[in-house]
């Protein structure tokens, strides 16, 4: 980056199951009009936006801000699947940080439908057609299960049979996250559950029980990040800055390891920390709190190595030695994650960010990790 990026607002609204939110554009406008507030900025000193949603017509970011303001701003819709979020945080800080502009809006937001997410699209090729038929080849496929819990459920099953780990070392991820969320007013699971009661829900796709599934949520969330020459002539907080992000897509890797690991996106995250860290400075000892993409309680694991926070089959004693939770190595989702407030797709990756905000306000060293876009 050639200048740096501070993060000067960010927002949310409390995330909301499908049939019973706002529509979108709402969802939108209120995350929206929230960063402005926290940031102390108005609508008129945006110079760029970048929307995030996937379920959702083109322009719908137009429609979601034009309820904020009409300041001729460009708006730059953007869908990446899980990554959306955080893929119009990556081009909002770029432009940032690049000279384009000194302030800009990263915004997403989604209204889901109920039920696991599906095509939208039956008359063309299907995007992730390379990624299913590798996953056929290494596990088969059951037309009864949803197809994104059985990549992350393969990874899982991939990550007992070459290092031991146990069903019940999953199951204590998602007790980890309603535990986390207890006190999150915009998670919307924080009821608190044992292991046991993790492990009796019905079975999604072994070793992964329902309430080891992120739920579909709706929900809306945004950050405003600008050039420090800006946000001090503005008098704006300066305390978050933004040293380092990279992004990746997959390499061969990916699909010729038969691994399913790896197909669920582990060399990927582990390309992207390594580029942070080093860009950063930051080694993966420094990190005192994190918020990664726990879709599944198996990615959530899988992706503790795949950051460095321990090596590569050490996930399962990571979970065993409260290393993931407050008094251990790294707090992982103080927010409760995906888990707890489900998964609102292009409002996820800035939901996080907004997280993060909240706890380096606080004084602590993050990184965010996002799944595979699939």
């Amino acid at each position: 980056m050639n200048r740096k990026v501070v993060v000067c607002g960010v927002g949310m609204v409390p995330f909301r199951k499908p049939g019973s939110s706002e529509s979108y554009e709402v969802l939108g406008a209120g995350a929206a009009k929230a960063a402005l507030a926290d940031a102390g900025l108005g609508y008129q000193q945006i110079q760029q936006a970048y929307v995030g949603y996937v379920r959702g017509d083109s322009c719908s970011g137009q429609a979601a801000l034009y309820r904020v303001g009409l300041s001729a701003v460009p708006v730059v819709n953007v869908n990446n699947n899980c990554a959306t979020g955080s893929t119009a945080l990556f081009l909002a800080s770029q432009a940032v940080a690049h000279g384009a502009v000194e302030c800009a809006l990263a915004l997403g937001f989604e209204q889901m439908p109920r039920g696991a997410i599906t095509a939208q699209h039956e008359d063309r090729p299907d995007p992730s057609q390379r990624l299913l038929d590798s996953m056929r080849a290494i596990q088969g496929f059951e037309p009864q299960s949803p197809i994104a819990a059985q990549i992350f459920g393969g990874a899982g099953r991939m990550h007992m049979q070459l290092y031991g780990t146990r069903p019940d070392t999953f199951a204590r991820i998602a007790v980890k996250a309603r535990e986390h969320a207890a006190h999150n007013p915009y998670a919307l699971f924080r009821t608190p559950v044992t292991v046991e009661e993790v492990l009796a829900s019905p079975m999604t796709f072994e070793p992964l029980t329902r309430l080891q599934c992120c739920p579909p949520t709706c929900g809306a969330a945004a950050a405003i990040v600008c050039t420090e020459q800006f946000a001090r002539r503005n008098g704006l907080d300066r305390s978050v800055v933004i040293l380092a992000q990279s992004m990746t897509t997959d390499g061969n890797s990916s699909f010729d390891e038969n691994d399913m690991r790896r197909l669920a996106g582990y060399d990927m995250a582990r390309r992207a920390a390594i580029c942070v860290y080093e860009e950063a400075a930051v080694g993966p000892d420094e990190v005192a709190v994190a918020e990664l993409h726990d879709c599944f309680t198996t990615n959530e694991l899988i992706s503790y190595e795949a950051l460095g926070f321990v090596t590569e089959g050490d996930g399962e004693r990571f979970v065993l030695d409260a290393d993931n939770t407050y008094g251990g190595q790294v707090v992982i989702n103080p927010s409760g994650g995906l888990l707890s407030k489900g998964h609102p797709l292009g409002a996820t990756g800035l939901a996080q960010c907004a997280e993060l905000t909240w706890q380096l306000r606080g004084g602590a060293c993050v990184v965010t990790l996002y799944a595979r876009a699939l």
